[in-house]
């Protein structure tokens, strides 16, 4: 069985199915049993976009664009490569696109992002400048780089018009750039205007001037243009002559090229019509095949219904003699379960009421320690106003001296009395070698109040003379260490220093 499909005059038909390898695009065909038809339509649509991109100077731009997109079709002007590139990207977009198209939003999305991608990209590598000043040459290359990733899908763009570069908010490069341009060209209009001025005071006695010279000069170039002229005539004359000559070659070559043109054309249909032919006849052996099948499909659906209606009364029987053996044991098998369900709620009952008195217990439990507790902070709670109460009764007393209140704690508390313990039982024990010396002189111990006194500068100097020697023996006595070899070495001490 075989209808005959055919498209409108914007729709394509993808046929697929038995007898096709892959998918066979026509405008009108024959669809047989087995085979699937789909029509989809090849009108271009309009994609409106706003492309947020980047120069190179990191500076951020809208870029308005609509684009005219659609798969590709062919028409008799272009040559036979073009026609082959062309079904070849109409073969992707079936395959591709055209299912997909009855929802819009995947086609503008994928169209979307290539362009925003390639826009991104370029807008990347150039800087601001060069974007505004070479627009047209940015439309250009944005244009080529969206094509040839959409070809890949088998669109094509007919047409797309980028607008003007505009600002993203709070990035107002172009309307600083035009605020410029204004200021620019009201202080040249000023500086113009003033040389204006200047010219057409110099210029009005320059045009007197010239205006004598110029006279004369006339006179002298119109006799010359007259014999120019003349010779021009002559010139154009030969030349439309020429022209002429060459239009009817042209004219005889185009109605050659139409005759051939024609003898193609001719020759094209008679094959189609014979091909149609052989299609038909084709047509009609394959319906006859089709037919015959279907007679044996009848005959084995037959056969299969017989052999089901005897089978099938033999299992029914025996499926109700199952079935009732089977509800006497489920029967059986529920009255026990009952039971069974019966002894496990009576004692899940008896289980709840002993947790029920456990937890009761618990509870109680809990319930007199958290009291307990509460007694407890309520304890501390006085214990600590009333502390407060004390010190400040205290402070209060003592003038609101903070340092006396503080002496006096320390004091009540005891804490001076075990400082002391601490450090004299830090002490106990040790040894100490402790020895006092003094350089021998009237002024007092040593390192006195630092005046000149009577023995003068020299006394001074002989008094730290005299203090090394006992200052060496101290060291020697606590350390064990002797002095330099050029210091000198100690004597031997006769006991009688004082330590």
């Amino acid at each position: 069985m075989a209808r005959y499909v055919v498209a409108d005059a914007s729709e394509y038909l993808a046929i697929t199915g038995w007898g096709i390898d892959d998918v066979k695009l026509a405008k009108k065909a024959f669809v047989f049993l087995g085979q699937q038809c789909k029509k989809f339509s090849v009108t271009p649509v309009n994609y409106t976009f706003e492309v947020n991109a980047m120069s190179s100077e990191k500076l951020p731009f809208v870029l308005p664009a609509v684009f005219t997109i659609g798969p590709p079709v062919t028409n008799p002007e272009q040559s036979d490569a073009e026609r082959c590139e062309a079904k070849a990207m109409l073969l992707l977009y079936a395959k591709l696109i055209a299912p997909l198209h009855s929802s819009s939003s995947h086609v503008h999305e994928l169209v979307k992002g290539v362009i925003e991608g390639e826009t991104r990209v370029m807008a990347a590598e150039l800087t601001m400048e060069e974007i505004f000043r070479g627009t047209k040459t940015f439309k250009r290359e944005v244009f080529d780089k969206v094509q040839k990733e959409l070809h890949q899908f088998g669109l094509h763009i007919y047409n797309s018009n980028v607008k003007q570069l505009v600002d993203v908010p709070g990035h107002e490069y172009f309307s600083y750039l035009g605020q410029k341009t204004q200021q620019g060209a009201a202080s040249q209009a000023r500086v113009d205007v003033a040389e204006a001025r200047m010219k057409g005071a110099v210029g009005e006695k320059e045009r007197e001037g010239l205006t004598k010279q110029n006279a004369a000069k006339v006179d002298a170039q119109t006799k010359v243009l007259s014999v120019r002229q003349q010779g021009e005539g002559l010139k154009e004359e030969a030349k439309v002559k020429a022209e002429v000559q060459v239009f009817e070659n042209a004219r005889e070559a185009d109605i050659a090229a139409a005759k051939a043109d024609l003898a193609m054309k001719k020759a094209d249909w008679d094959r189609r019509a014979k091909v149609a032919e052989v299609e038909a006849a084709k047509a009609v052996d394959l319906r006859e095949a089709e037919l015959q099948m279907e007679v044996e499909v009848k005959n084995a659906l037959c056969q299969t219904e017989k052999l089901k209606a005897e089978q099938l009364s033999k299992a029914t029987v025996q499926y109700d003699m199952q079935v009732q053996d089977s509800n006497a044991l489920l029967y059986s098998r529920q009255k026990a379960a009952e039971a069974a369900l019966y002894e496990e709620t009576k004692a899940a009952e008896a289980r709840k009421a002993q947790a029920d008195a456990r937890f009761f217990e618990q509870r109680m439990a809990e319930d007199a320690r958290l009291y307990a507790k509460q007694r407890e902070a309520e304890a501390v709670a006085l214990l600590g106003k009333a502390k407060a109460e004390y010190a400040a009764n205290m402070l209060a007393a003592l003038g609101g001296d903070y340092n006396a209140f503080r002496d006096y704690l320390m004091i009540d508390g005891g804490v001076y009395a075990e400082m002391a313990r601490i450090n004299a039982g830090a002490v106990s024990g040790m040894q100490p070698k402790i020895s006092i010396w003094s350089n021998g002189g009237n002024d007092g111990a040593a390192g006195g109040s630092g005046e000149a006194g009577v023995g003068g500068a020299m006394q001074q100097v002989a008094g730290v003379y005299k203090m090394l020697p006992p200052l060496l023996s101290t060291v020697h006595e606590q350390t064990g260490m002797l002095p330099p070899p050029w210091m000198g070495a100690l004597a031997a001490r006769d006991g009688t220093g004082a330590n």
